[in-house]
C-alpha cells in the first residue's frame, strides 16, 4: 500500500482500499484503516468476516470532507447541516437533499452488536495467530504451498488457505476433506470467469495467475472457536487425503 500511495499521489490518484478481510490487521506498524495510504478503507461485517454487525460495513476516511459525503450518501443525499444549504432554513424540522443518495444506514441493533464485537476483537485476532501458527508448524511437511507472511504487516486471518502443488489432485482431495466432515471451502472463484464477464469477453486463460490459483486453493477451517483437537482432526484428514 505504500508505494501504491506513493504513485497514486504522483499521478493524483485516489485509492480505494478493499480491506474486508483485514479487521485488526496492521501494516507498517499501524492499523489497516487508519494510515493515509488510502482516501477510503472498507470493511466488511458479514456474518463470517472477522467481527460482525449481521450485514453490511464501514467505509474509513481521514479526510473530512469525504467523511461528510459520505455520511450524507448514506441517507438519501440529505443534509440538516444549515451552513451547506441553499437559502434559508424553514425552521427546525428542515432539511434538504443536496445530491441523489442511498438508504445505506446500519441499523442501531446492527451497531450495537458491532460494538459488542469491537470489544472481543483482540481476543479473536489472537485466536485466529494461533490457529494460523499451529497450521503452518503441522502443514508444513505437505505438498501444498502455506500462506506467504510479510515481515512489515501483521495479517487477521480471516482464512487460511492452502494451495496444492500437484493441481490434478484438487478436487479429489477438497471431496475426501467433505466426506470426513472438514468444511472446507474455496475462496474464490475468479471474477473473470463468472458468466456475467465471459459476457463482456473475458474468458479462460486472461488471468492465469488467478486461475493458478484458483485451481489449487483450499480454505482449511479457521475460526475463534476452533480448538487445538479438532484443528488436528482437519490436519490428519488433510495428511489423508494427499496419501491416498
Amino acid at each position: 500500500m505504500d508505494r501504491i500511495a506513493q504513485l497514486a499521489r504522483a499521478y493524483d490518484i485516489r485509492i480505494i482500499e478493499d480491506a474486508s478481510h483485514a479487521v485488526g490487521a496492521s501494516y507498517l506498524g499501524k492499523p489497516v484503516g487508519s494510515s493515509a495510504y488510502s482516501d477510503i478503507t472498507v470493511f466488511s461485517f458479514h456474518p463470517v468476516k472477522i467481527i460482525t454487525t449481521g450485514e453490511g460495513g464501514a467505509a474509513l476516511t481521514n479526510d473530512s470532507h469525504l467523511a461528510a459525503r459520505m455520511e450524507r450518501l448514506r441517507s438519501h443525499g440529505i443534509t440538516r447541516d444549515q451552513t451547506l444549504m441553499m437559502g434559508e432554513s424553514d425552521g427546525p424540522w428542515y432539511y434538504q437533499q443536496l445530491e441523489l443518495g442511498f438508504n445505506y444506514r446500519i441499523t442501531d441493533i446492527q451497531a450495537a452488536l458491532g460494538l459488542s464485537q469491537l470489544t472481543r476483537l483482540e481476543d479473536f485476532i489472537e485466536c485466529r495467530r494461533a490457529i494460523a501458527d499451529r497450521y503452518d508448524n503441522r502443514l508444513k511437511h505437505l505438498p501444498i504451498d502455506l500462506p506467504g507472511r510479510l515481515s512489515n504487516a501483521a495479517s487477521s486471518w480471516h482464512l487460511y488457505v492452502v494451495r496444492l502443488q500437484d493441481a490434478s489432485r484438487h478436487l479429489d482431495v477438497f471431496k475426501s476433506l467433505r466426506s470426513e466432515g472438514i468444511g472446507v471451502n474455496l475462496h474464490y472463484i475468479p471474477v473473470h470467469l463468472q458468466p456475467y464477464y465471459r459476457q463482456l469477453g473475458f474468458g479462460v486463460g486472461d488471468y492465469p495467475v488467478a486461475e493458478d490459483y484458483y485451481s489449487r486453493a483450499i480454505s482449511l477451517p479457521h475460526y475463534p472457536d476452533l480448538d487445538e483437537n479438532n484443528q488436528m482432526k482437519v490436519v490428519a484428514a488433510l495428511e489423508s487425503a494427499l496419501s491416498t
